[in-house]
C-alpha cells in the first residue's frame, strides 16, 4: 500500500469534524442533533478499511492475522450497529433516542468479538505456575478497574432520574467490561506476534466508554450528543492508529510487564470505597451499591494478601537458589571442573595456610607420556583418563592428604598427616600398576616429594617438589624421588637450555650435516642422512645428545625439525641439479614423534618438496620404532606421506619389541639394521653365542626385508671387515664412520664431484 497512513488520516479527520460540529451546534443550535450520531459509524468504517488493508498487504504471523481479522469483523459489526442508531436518531430526532435492539445487538456482538480478539493475544507464559500468578494479578487489576467503572459510570446511569434503556445499558456494560479486561490484559503483553503498542491502542478504545458514561451522567440527555460526536469517534481513531503502528512495528525484546498494575488496582478500588464510606450520602441511600463496592474492595484485599504470600514464597525460593548458586560458584572457583579436585588457586591457599602454622610436605605427581595418549586416542579418552587418575589419587591420599589438579596432567597432594608422604606415594604407584579408567589404560606417573619448615614460601616448596619430580623422570619415570639439596640445578639448566634453543633458532645457529650412505658393492655414495648440529657462539659445536632431548621436552623439536626438513630438501635438490638424478638416490632427515603429532607436519613435507623442487622419491624420512608405535593417528599421517611418494625408513630396526608386526602395518620402504648388531659382526668366533646371535639377527633382518620387498641399510660400520661381512649376508647399502663422519654440505659436494670425475675417468 502506497499510503498506509491515509485511513488513520481519514478517521482523524472524522474525529476532528465531530469536535468542530459539536462546537458550532453548541453555540448556534443550528441543525438537527442527529448529525452527531454520524461520526461514530463513519469513523468505524475508516478503521475497518485500515484493518482490511493491513490484512491484505502486510506479512503477519498466523496469531497476529487472527487477532486483526477478528477486530475487522468486530469493527464492521459495531459500524453497522451505530449506523442503525444514527438512522433511528434521524427518524425521531430527539437528543437521546432510544437505542434499537438491532443496533444494541450488533454493537454488543462487536464488543464481544473485540474482547475475544484481545483475550487471544498470547502472553508468552509457558508454565501453569506462572499462568496462575499472572491470573491472580490480572484478577486484582480487573476487579479494581471494574469497581471504579461500576461506581462512577454504570451505577449513576442505572440510578439516573431519566432512566436509560436496557439496550444502551447492555452496550455500556459490555464496553465497561471490555475496557477493564483489555487494560488488564495488555499490561502483561511483553512482546510477540502482535505489536505491544498496537494492542495498547486497541485497549484504549475501551476508555471512550468511560468518557461516554461520565458525559451521560453529568449532563443527562444532553450528554449523548458530545458523547456521540466528540468522545466515541476517538475509538476508531485509536484503532486506525493501532493498525498504522503494526505496519511500522519492528521486533522488540520482551520485557517485564504488569509489575505495578495490582497496586494501582488497590488504589483504584479505594476511591469508590472512600466515597461510599465517607461521602455526603448516607450508606443506606445506596445500600446495594455500597455492599458491592465494599465486597469488591474486600475481595481485592484478599487477593492481594494471597499475592503477597505467593511473592514471599517466590522470594524465599529465589533466595535459596541464589545461596545455592553462590555456593556452586564458590566451589567452582576453587575446584577443577573436569576432575572435581581442588584447583591451583585453592591448593595454594591451603598450602599457604599450612606453611603459616607448621612443617608442610607436598607430593607433586605428573603422568608420564600423557600427550601421546591424547594424540593417539583423542582428547575425550585423555579427559576420561585424567578423571580416573583423579579418583585413584583421591583414594590413595585418603585421610593423609588433600589432592589437587594444578594443570594438564600435573597433580599435587598436600600431606596433612606427618610422616605418611612415602606411604601415599607408594599407594599411588601401586594403584596405577593395574589399568585404570573405562578404557582400562595402563599409565605411569613420576612423583616428587618435598618438605619445608613453617614460614617457607610456597613457591620455593613447589620448586623443590618439581625438581624432585624432574629427577624421577630423568631416572626412568614411573617412580618417586624425595628432594635433596641441589636437585633443582639440572631442571634449571634444562629450562635455560630451552630458552637458549629458542634464541638459537631465531639466530640461525643450527646447521645440517650429512653422513654418506654407500653402495657396499662399489663403495659409491648413493645417499645421505641429515643430522642437525648446533654451532653455539660461545660453547662451540654442541652434541645432539645434549640439546635434542631438551628440544623434545620443550616442544622446540617441531620448528627445529621443520628447519632440518626444508634445508635437506633444498640441499638435495641443489645436488641433483649439479650432479644429475643418479648421483643421489636418497636424502634422509630424522623425524621425531612430536613432529608426527604436529597437525601441520604433512603440509610441511608437501611445502618443502614444492619449494625446493626435489622429487618426492628422493626424500627418505627416518623414524624409530618407538615413534611409529603411537596409535592410529600417527599411522594415518605416515600413510598420507607415503601416498605423496616420499619413502619411509625404519631406523634402529631390530631393537624394538614389535619389529616384525610393524612390517605389516607400517608403509616402510627401507629398514636400517641397528649398530648394536653390526658391532663385532666381523669377528670369526663361531662358538661364541654373542657372535652367532649378531650374525643371526643381521641375516634374519635382510631376509625379512627381502620377503617384504624392502631395501636394507646397515648402520654403524666402522671397518672394511664389517662391510665385507654384511655384503656377504646380503646388505647392499652401508653407513658409518668407515665411510665418513657427518660433515658440512660442502664436503659432500666435494665428495660427489670427485666421484663424478672418477666415473668419467673410468
Amino acid at each position: 500500500m502506497r499510503r498506509p497512513w491515509r485511513h488513520a488520516a481519514f478517521t482523524g479527520l472524522i474525529s476532528l469534524l465531530g469536535v468542530v460540529w459539536y462546537a458550532c451546534w453548541l453555540v448556534t443550535g443550528a441543525g438537527p442533533a442527529a448529525v452527531g450520531y454520524l461520526f461514530m459509524p463513519l469513523g468505524l468504517l475508516g478503521a475497518v478499511a485500515a484493518l482490511h488493508a493491513l490484512l491484505r498487504d502486510a506479512p503477519l504471523d498466523p496469531v497476529g492475522r487472527r487477532f486483526w481479522r477478528t477486530l475487522e469483523v468486530a469493527g464492521a459489526l459495531m459500524a453497522a450497529g451505530y449506523a442503525v442508531l444514527a438512522g433511528a436518531a434521524f427518524r425521531t430526532d430527539p437528543v437521546l433516542p432510544p437505542m434499537p435492539v438491532s443496533a444494541a445487538a450488533l454493537a454488543g456482538v462487536g464488543l464481544l468479538l473485540a474482547m475475544v480478539a484481545v483475550a487471544m493475544v498470547p502472553l508468552g507464559v509457558s508454565t501453569w505456575y506462572e499462568r496462575g500468578k499472572q491470573w491472580l494479578d490480572r484478577s486484582i487489576a480487573f476487579l479494581g478497574c471494574a469497581t471504579l467503572l461500576w461506581h462512577f459510570g454504570l451505577v449513576p446511569m442505572i440510578t439516573s432520574p431519566e432512566p436509560w434503556s436496557t439496550s444502551v445499558l447492555a452496550v455500556v456494560l459490555l464496553a465497561f467490561v471490555f475496557a477493564a479486561g483489555a487494560i488488564t490484559k495488555v499490561t502483561y503483553i511483553a512482546g510477540g506476534p502482535v505489536d505491544r503498542i498496537s494492542v495498547r491502542l486497541v485497549a484504549m478504545t475501551g476508555l471512550t466508554a468511560a468518557g461516554v458514561a461520565w458525559l451521560a451522567v453529568a449532563h443527562s440527555a444532553d450528554g449523548a450528543v458530545p458523547a456521540q460526536a466528540v468522545f466515541m469517534p476517538l475509538a476508531p481513531l485509536l484503532l486506525a492508529l493501532a493498525v498504522l503502528r503494526q505496519r511500522y512495528a519492528s521486533a522488540t525484546p520482551p520485557r517485564r510487564t504488569g509489575v505495578w498494575l495490582p497496586y494501582l488496582a488497590v488504589i483504584a478500588v479505594d476511591v469508590p470505597l472512600a466515597q461510599v464510606l465517607f461521602g455526603h450520602n448516607d450508606l443506606s441511600d445506596g445500600l446495594a451499591e455500597g455492599r458491592i463496592v465494599v465486597s469488591a474492595a474486600a475481595l481485592v484485599m484478599t487477593l492481594v494478601s494471597v499475592r503477597q504470600l505467593v511473592i514471599n514464597r517466590d522470594n524465599a525460593r529465589l533466595l535459596r537458589e541464589r545461596e545455592a548458586s553462590e555456593a556452586r560458584l564458590l566451589h567452582e572457583a576453587g575446584h577443577d571442573t573436569l576432575t572435581g579436585l581442588a584447583n591451583r588457586r585453592l591448593f595454594r591457599e591451603r598450602l599457604d595456610a599450612a606453611l603459616a602454622t607448621g612443617d608442610t610436605t607436598v607430593l607433586l605427581v605428573d603422568l608420564d607420556d600423557f600427550n601421546a595418549i591424547n594424540d593417539s586416542l583423542g582428547h575425550d579418552v585423555g579427559d576420561e583418563l585424567l578423571t580416573a587418575f583423579a579418583r585413584t589419587l583421591r583414594a590413595a591420599a585418603g585421610d593423609a592428604g588433600q589432592p589437587a589438579r594444578l594443570a594438564g596432567d600435573e597433580f599435587a597432594v598436600l600431606i596433612t598427616a606427618p610422616g605418611r608422604d612415602e606411604e601415599v606415594a607408594a599407594r599411588i604407584m601401586t594403584a596405577i600398576a593395574a589399568p585404570i579408567g573405562a578404557h582400562r589404560l595402563l599409565v605411569h606417573a613420576s612423583a616428587g616429594i618435598a618438605a619445608a619448615a613453617a614460614g617457607t614460601p610456597a613457591s620455593q616448596l613447589l620448586r623443590r617438589a618439581d625438581a624432585a619430580m624432574y629427577t624421577a623422570k630423568q631416572r626412568g619415570k614411573a617412580n618417586w624421588v624425595r628432594y635433596a639439596e641441589g636437585m633443582e640445578r639440572p631442571a634449571q639448566a634444562d629450562a635455560l637450555l630451552g630458552g637458549d634453543l629458542r634464541r638459537a633458532l631465531d639466530a640461525g645457529e643450527f646447521r645440517v650435516f650429512y653422513q654418506p650412505l654407500v653402495d657396499l658393492a662399489d663403495r659409491r655414495v648413493i645417499g645421505v642422512e641429515a643430522l642437525v648440529r648446533w654451532e653455539h657462539p660461545e660453547r662451540g659445536l654442541i652434541s645432539p645428545a645434549e640439546f635434542i632431548p631438551a628440544a623434545e621436552r620443550t616442544g622446540l623439536i617441531v620448528p627445529l625439525g621443520r628447519f632440518v626438513l626444508r634445508e635437506t630438501t633444498r640441499q638435495a635438490a641443489a645436488w641433483l641439479a649439479e650432479f644429475g638424478p643418479e648421483v643421489l638416490q636418497k636424502a634422509g632427515p630424522n623425524v621425531s614423534v612430536r613432529q608426527l603429532h604436529d597437525p601441520d607436519f604433512v603440509a610441511d613435507v608437501r611445502a618443502a618438496l614444492a619449494d625446493s623442487g626435489l622429487p618426492a622419491e628422493h626424500l627418505v624420512l627416518e623414524l624409530t620404532e618407538s615413534a611409529v608405535l603411537r596409535g592410529t593417528q600417527v599411522l594415518r599421517v605416515l600413510h598420507e606421506i607415503h601416498d605423496m611418494g616420499v619413502r619411509l625408513a625404519l631406523d634402529d630396526f631390530g631393537t624394538g619389541e614389535s619389529s616384525l608386526s610393524l612390517l605389516h602395518t607400517f608403509p616402510a620402504a627401507i629398514v636400517k639394521l641397528d649398530k648394536s648388531f653390526v658391532d663385532g659382526i666381523e669377528l670369526d668366533e663361531p662358538n661364541t653365542p654373542a657372535a652367532e646371535a649378531r650374525q643371526a639377527v643381521a641375516r634374519a633382518v635382510v631376509q625379512l626385508a627381502g620377503a617384504f620387498g624392502l631395501d636394507t641399510v646397515a648402520e654403524g660400520i666402522e671397518s672394511g671387515e664389517q662391510a665385507e661381512r654384511l655384503a656377504r649376508l646380503g646388505y647392499t647399502v652401508g653407513q658409518g664412520y668407515h665411510f665418513g663422519r657427518p660433515v658440512p654440505p660442502e664436503d659432500i659436494t666435494a665428495l660427489l664431484a670427485a666421484q663424478r670425475r672418477l666415473g668419467l675417468a673410468a
